[in-house]
């Protein structure tokens, strides 16, 4: 049967044109005899017949037909030159027959010197057991094939490429010659290798890491784990990869969970983390890990990898096990040194506090106790008369902010009988009351100014007098004070006396924020916890690990006493076993840092402008429904207390207003 093939200049060409030419229609390789082509045709012989259109017309019609196949040949040869690989054809035993001229170009071999068995000295020395061995076993199977292996450039060069081949049967089925192609793959080879060694970079580098890690294809299947994992739990790389693998890593007790909590980490496709007991090779026993699951994602989003850390935290669990266990020691400890049974805790910023505490209760040295509110600074002041000698004698409390200026004297020093309206009989004052003992003094940081000189000359000649008498009394008191306020900027403003600021600041001690202190949150919980649940007639046992952490994770502006009052609320909410909160309680609120770099100033500052725009809007009046401390919502005393302290002109609001 006769085949034909379309020519690119639109004539066809018969598979019987000519016996030295064969066409394989499934590989598209051309083969022949070797042909000279000049100005498009070639004859048998190597020789160029160009032929003018009038010589052509001149040939019979049998001549002609001759010529058009000797361009057709032509048109073919040059199909198989510029196609841009390196194309041959070899005989049934495998010696070369032919070979385009991309050969030729590249190696710089003749036809004549890779003929049989010639081509071998283009191939890489080291490749060409390899690739010879690979080409006859094929040859031997009759089956089609491909090798790689590195080809000499005419320059001396080596580039890599890759040899493939296919059998041209006759109708019989016997093998009359293999066609192959030599394709460049060098460029892929090089991207290859670069990429060899970049995962070998990585398992270098997460081998030198001092830390489980194993990386999971989407589905969860280990891809790869490094030199710690494969360290710790024993196992080959293999057997990390089998499915069983966490049954033999990870304690008995902890598969469920790991099976479950994995398998919805891993559909969620977000990061998540699992504390779990995972075996160690060397002594066969169980240690607690942190295992943290993070996704790597494509362009598109979608999740490629995951990358898992084991983290070895057997010292924090055990640490965490110490600290329960000891909080009842730590209580015995505070107790030793005479503290108060309720301060909780045993971070290092807290320890140093209790070591300054331990240092100067035993002294009648004066006391600044500052910090922000609700960090226990009473407790602090309880636990210094405790650790003291004079444990035995008064401890007597006065709020500086609780009372009205007007009254802070006779509240403070006392009065005698007719000393001011409404007193109709001698009263003791805070300082009688704290003789022998020791008087707290809290957010002094707020005393009125005239109050201010009257406590500096307690603190220097140590004798005060009665409102309404001429008498001084001798006074043995301990003095502690406290405030949430900067007296230093206080002192600057000239809201507070300087060389009270100095007789009050001899051993200043500064409490820690719980912020500072996010260690003792447990043990505060657990101390709260227990103190109220008690209270209520609960047993709660267990707290919500989920609860644990958000309580760690929130800034408490409001310090122990907030965690206090929302562990209260929540237990009182709490009808199981367990403790949680709601997380809206504990909802962050965005933070001026501004102000809080500026700290206490900044709100003097604000207090002032407030207090003026008011006396402006009730032309500086102070008492009354329209006056400026109605408007504030706060008591007239307190108002007028404040515009002394922060040195505000009352009455030039009267003047502006009258003009």
């Amino acid at each position: 049967m006769e085949s034909r093939w379309i020519l690119s200049n639109g004539r066809t060409l018969s598979s019987e044109c000519s016996h030295q030419t064969r066409y394989h229609r499934e590989t598209s390789v051309f083969s022949g005899h070797p042909y000279s082509v000049r100005n498009g045709a070639f004859s048998d012989g190597g020789e160029l017949k160009a032929m003018s259109f009038p010589q052509r017309q001149g040939l019979s019609a049998s001549e002609r037909t001759s010529e058009e196949h000797k361009e057709s040949e032509a048109d073919f040869r040059t199909i198989i030159d510029t196609i841009p690989v390196i194309a041959w054809r070899t005989l049934p035993g495998g010696s070369g027959e032919f070979w385009n001229r991309r050969w030729h170009d590249y190696t710089g071999i003749s036809f004549e010197a890779a003929r049989g068995w010639g081509w071998r000295t283009a191939i890489h020395p080291e490749d060409l057991d390899e690739l010879e061995k690979k080409w006859r076993a094929d040859l031997a199977s009759g089956q089609a094939g491909s090798v790689e292996g590195r080809l000499r450039r005419f320059d001396g060069q080596y580039r890599w490429f890759l040899f493939r081949y296919e059998p041209l049967r006759d109708q019989t089925g016997n093998i009359i010659g293999w066609y192959g192609t030599n394709t460049d793959i060098d460029d892929l080879k090089r991207a290859e290798q670069k990429l060899r060694d970049s995962e070998e970079e990585f398992h270098r580098m997460t081998d030198l890491i001092p830390q489980a890690m194993t990386v999971l294809s989407p589905d969860g299947n280990v891809l790869y784990a490094n030199r710690v994992a494969l360290e710790q739990t024993g196992l080959t790389l293999d057997e990390v990869k089998a499915q069983t693998f966490f049954l033999a890593a990870f304690h008995p007790e902890d598969i469920e969970t790991l099976r479950a909590k994995r398998e919805a980490g891993l559909s969620s496709g977000e990061p998540f983390e699992l504390d779990l007991r995972a075996v160690r090779k060397r002594s066969g026993e169980h240690q607690w890990s942190l295992v943290q699951y993070n996704p790597m994602r494509d362009e598109h989003g979608r999740v490629i990898r995951w990358y898992v850390t084991g983290t070895n935290i057997q010292k924090q669990k055990a640490e965490e096990e110490r600290l329960r266990n000891e909080n009842v020691a730590l209580r015995d400890e505070i107790d030793h040194f005479s503290m108060f049974e309720e301060i909780v805790g045993s971070s290092e910023p807290m320890r140093q506090v209790l070591r300054q505490v331990a240092k100067v209760a035993p002294s009648d040295s004066t006391v600044l106790i500052l910090g922000e509110t609700g960090t226990g600074k009473e407790l602090i002041a309880r636990a210094l008369h405790r650790s003291s000698s004079r444990s035995t004698k008064p401890f007597v409390r006065v709020n500086c902010a609780a009372i009205p200026p007007s009254l802070m004297p006779s509240e403070l020093f006392g009065h005698e009988k007719g000393a001011f309206t409404g007193a109709l009989q001698r009263r003791v004052g805070r300082f009688e009351s704290a003789d022998g003992g020791t008087i707290f003094l809290d957010e002094v940081g707020d005393l009125p100014a005239e109050t201010q000189v009257a406590l500096l000359r307690v603190l220097q000649e140590r004798e005060f007098e009665r409102v309404g008498s001429n008498y001084p009394i001798p006074v043995n008191v301990r003095l502690i004070a406290a405030t949430n306020r900067d007296l230093g900027a206080a002192v600057a403003s000239g809201a507070f006396r300087e060389d009270l600021f100095y007789r009050l600041n001899v051993f200043p001690i500064v409490l820690p924020s719980l912020r500072d202190r996010a260690r003792d949150i447990p043990l505060l919980m657990d101390y709260f916890v227990g103190r109220f649940s008690k209270k209520a007639g609960k047993n709660i046992k267990h707290i919500n690990k989920d609860t644990l952490t958000l309580f760690k994770a929130y800034d408490w502006p409001g310090n122990i006493r907030e965690l206090q009052n929302v562990v209260e609320r929540a237990v009182i909410l709490s009808e199981g076993d367990t403790f949680s909160v709601d997380q809206s309680w504990l909802e962050r609120k965005p933070r001026d840092t501004k102000s809080l770099r500026e700290g206490l100033p900044a709100l003097a500052q604000r207090e002032v402008e407030m207090i003026k725009a008011a006396l402006v809007e009730s032309q500086g009046r102070i008492a009354g429904p329209s006056g400026a401390a109605a408007k504030l919502k706060i008591p007239r005393q307190t108002l007028e207390s404040k515009i002394k302290s922060l040195g505000i002109d009352k009455y030039g609001y009267k003047a502006r207003s009258a003009k």
